[in-house]
């Protein structure tokens, strides 16, 4: 027991893999890049010779998987925030299989906190932007004393709360589902259980939580481009 939880404290630790100019690379940061371009590689594979007629099998099943993202991510902003549907739909799919990775013998990318932290940063700047974008720099302003100038506190709090809860949501279910399920290798795989049985886990907990992370910013872009 000593053994694998020395194993799991060591899954846990974030490597820096290599140096450049003095600045650490970490696996995380790694992992992520080989998981962009190897969706930018699909995204190539998949998107080539395209046709309005006479579409082939490979050309539905990508318009079907690419509408039916889109229809979800547009259901979480509504009308005025369509604009950020692609940005939402392409978070989905890289936290999706983020959060993945570790069926393919990569750590996840998601459970390094800095990670998240800036898929957060970058949504929130996005989210604000967004706003002042629709209700101008003096709408903005106002907004801060909707419903009432006694929320004025409240809502400059906002400000720091929304990308810490959206980093730490991510960061905690992400590392979380993956201590349980160390767990669950460590108690019950020797008894017998299939390993097969923890690939249920492994997909389902991970594109949950990408959904959850999508949603959530996606309720936020709502908010922001409200008209108050």
């Amino acid at each position: 027991m000593a053994e694998k939880t020395e194993e799991l404290l060591a899954e846990l630790e974030v490597e820096t893999v290599f140096r450049i100019g003095g600045i650490g690379i970490s696996e995380s940061v790694v992992v992520s890049w080989v998981l962009m371009a190897a969706l930018m590689l699909l995204v190539f594979i998949f998107t080539r010779n395209l046709k309005v007629h006479n579409i082939s099998k490979r050309q539905a099943a990508l318009e079907t998987f690419v509408n039916f993202i889109q229809n979800l991510t547009s259901g979480f902003v509504g009308k005025e925030g369509g604009s950020f549907v692609p940005y939402l739909s392409t978070v989905l799919i890289f936290i999706g299989f983020a959060n993945i990775a570790g069926v393919f013998g990569f750590k996840p990318p998601t459970k390094d906190v800095n990670v998240t932290a800036s898929l957060a940063i970058m949504s929130i700047i996005l989210i604000e932007a967004a706003s002042i974008r629709r209700k101008g720099p003096v709408g903005f302003l106002k907004s801060f004393a909707h419903p009432t100038p006694v929320m004025v506190p409240i809502n400059l709090m906002e400000l720091v709360t929304r990308p810490l809860s959206l980093c730490m949501r991510l960061f905690g279910n992400v590392l979380g589902a993956f201590v349980i399920m160390k767990l669950v290798e460590i108690l019950l795989f020797p008894l017998g259980l299939p390993p097969i049985f923890g690939l249920y886990f492994d997909f389902f907990d991970g594109f949950i939580q990408a959904y959850i992370f999508v949603f959530l910013t996606g309720q936020f872009i709502r908010e922001a481009v409200e008209i108050h």
